[in-house]
């Protein structure tokens, strides 16, 4: 009888500690592309996670002056709209540069594959002008026509992540070779532009770029997708994202050392880009950022 009762209470605390037990940690990595791709991709990035409880998870995106391919190998988010109504997302497509934020939430465990490329990485590797994808976020079908859906079968399909990166590198080294564009003047521009955290002066790019000012602008906005005064403030906007979990500079300290003039810009640009106050983003309670803490 007692043995009895040791197994049943035994059995008992097991339950309640199934039942409270911490949730499956969130995963979140980064892989770099290999050599030949890195001209393109700036990195591959995994986030993966297993909800507890049924309760959904939000995402947010922010305002990014790259573009990145999009593969929801496992779940797909519902986007949630201004009107706050949600429509189903895609299963993978591209996130052209942004300059503003979105929402999303999902109610099932979930995993993506990214591909963060540069924002120049648009007109090489797809042959069309970067601006025509700025703010744009198409299904690789309505994007890249038949090849977008074989590659979304094939990411699909593959047992892992390594199995997803080798694909995806194929179908863009192949892309490089049939839609290769030689701008390396403009090209160098955008990168130093995010070398320097936005801080580069425009009249001295333009100069290096030995073009005038409205031409440099032109092939600018065609390569970069946004004017280079506001692909500059996103990229600031982005040096700032940057400081998140570094508790010994003030929201004073970041903003300067991030180049802004005054805290008011600072908090303007911020909001306008993430939807969020940034004193509620570096307190780690912003929605969407867990992974951040990973």
């Amino acid at each position: 009888m007692i043995g009895y009762i040791v197994y049943y209470f035994a059995s008992k605390i097991a339950i309640l500690g199934q039942r409270f037990q911490k949730p499956p940690a969130m995963k979140y990595f980064t892989l770099p592309p290999s050599a030949d791709l890195a001209r393109y991709v700036r990195f591959f990035w995994v986030l993966e996670h297993e909800l507890s409880d049924s309760e959904p998870y939000f995402h947010r995106t922010m305002a990014d002056g790259c573009a990145e391919m999009i593969f929801h190998f496992k779940g797909r988010f519902d986007e949630i709209l201004e009107t706050n109504e949600s429509e189903p997302s895609f299963h993978s497509g591209i996130h052209g540069q942004s300059q503003s934020f979105r929402r999303f939430v999902i109610g099932q465990d979930f995993g993506i594959l990214g591909v963060y490329l540069y924002p120049y990485a648009v007109p090489a590797l797809f042959g069309i002008p970067a601006v025509e994808l700025s703010n744009q976020m198409p299904d690789l079908t309505t994007f890249l026509g038949q090849a977008g859906s074989e590659l979304e079968e094939r990411v699909m399909l593959a047992v892992d992540h390594a199995s997803r990166i080798n694909i995806i590198s194929d179908f863009l080294r192949n892309c490089a070779r049939n839609h290769e564009t030689h701008e390396p003047a403009v090209f160098s521009i955008i990168g130093n532009v995010i070398r320097s955290n936005g801080v580069a002066r425009i009249p001295d790019l333009a100069a290096q770029s030995f073009l005038s000012t409205r031409q440099f602008e032109r092939k600018f906005l065609a390569f970069a997708g946004f004017s280079p005064k506001l692909f500059s403030r996103i990229i600031r906007f982005h040096s700032a994202l940057n400081e998140y979990g570094n508790k010994d500079k003030s929201l004073t300290e970041i903003a300067y050392e991030c180049g802004y003039y005054d805290q008011s810009h600072f908090i303007h640009d911020f909001k306008a880009f993430s939807g969020e106050h940034p004193k509620t983003y570096f307190s780690g309670n912003a929605e969407g950022m867990g992974y951040r803490d990973v």
